[in-house]
């Protein structure tokens, strides 16, 4: 058995209940030809880069499988019929992420919970801590004024 990660986009106008069910029907579709779902995580809806069948958000679902090829074939066949699937992806990996998948990471991110380490002091070229005005040293004039 193979490990696969599938991401599709469902239609904006669908209720995020609907689209966990839509993911529900897709999962029982890998466990009745043999496979298993691993995990499922839905990222939320998001705005599409350009227009898919008039359509400028989507809801993102990302699964991760473990199953044999023609499973996946059959899943793929069932996602590329239904009406409320704007694309997908299959991927075949190595192995699963654990945890929360890098793009659900982003979706979740907030300004104020990241911190670079940034702050408004600095040393300047004699080893002497300076607060940040903002300004750098040769913005001054000719004469060596502000």
């Amino acid at each position: 058995m193979g490990f696969y990660e599938n991401i599709f986009i469902a239609r904006q106008d669908l209720s995020p209940a609907q689209v966990e069910a839509l993911a529900a029907k897709f999962a029982d579709i890998i466990r009745d030809n043999g496979g298993s779902v691993e995990k499922t995580e839905y990222i939320g809806l998001r705005t599409l880069a350009y227009l898919i069948r008039k359509n400028r958000k989507g809801h993102y679902v990302l699964t991760n499988i473990t199953a044999e090829p023609v499973a996946i074939k059959e899943f793929e066949r069932v996602m590329r019929i239904n009406e409320d699937v704007l694309r997908f992806l299959t991927i075949k990996v190595e192995k699963h992420e654990k945890g929360p998948s890098s793009l659900l990471r982003a979706s979740r991110y907030q300004r104020d919970d990241y911190d670079d380490g940034a702050s408004d002091e600095y040393v300047d070229n004699e080893g002497e801590k300076a607060q940040s005005s903002g300004r750098r040293n040769d913005d001054k004039d000719e004469k060596g004024n502000d």
